[in-house]
């Protein structure tokens, strides 16, 4: 209320009489209408989202709910932090293994290495990622 008194002083008499005409134009006087004749609808708007603002700020002032949520959080994104860094350590060792080792793996080595279940399943795994791949060139 304060803020309109001071801009009521503020005002000059030449500037209250544009306000004057202002209010004096037919569209201004219809805009009012408009508003007038909605001001529930206005006021029931302003309602909801005065609560909702009202229910977001408690939320994100209560300090319980924050500390669930990161809680909740972490028990989602810690096996998947750990997993990952699991496979990077497994690949970063396997590198130095690769480069620490010179030996020629031969045909009979390629045998034997066949016949590891890590390595069928891999190869089965690029065997039907390369058909998936050749099912949708053809179709596209």
């Amino acid at each position: 209320m304060s803020e309109t008194t001071t801009q009521e002083a503020v005002l000059t008499p030449a500037a209250r009489e544009d306000v004057l005409d202002q209010l004096m134009k037919p569209e201004v006087q219809q805009s009012l209408t408009v508003l007038v004749e909605n001001m529930p609808k206005l006021a029931e708007m302003v309602t909801l989202m005065t609560k909702a603002y009202d229910f977001v700020q408690g939320l994100t002032t209560d300090q319980v709910l924050i500390d669930d949520l990161k809680g909740g959080m972490d028990e989602f994104v810690k096996p998947i932090t750990e997993k990952a860094k699991g496979i990077a350590s497994a690949a970063i060792e396997a590198g130095d293994r690769a480069h620490a080792e010179s030996a020629t793996i031969g045909l009979f080595g390629l045998l034997k290495m066949l016949k590891d279940p890590q390595v069928q399943q891999s190869l089965r795994y690029a065997q039907a990622f390369l058909e998936v791949l050749g099912e949708r060139r053809k179709q596209g």
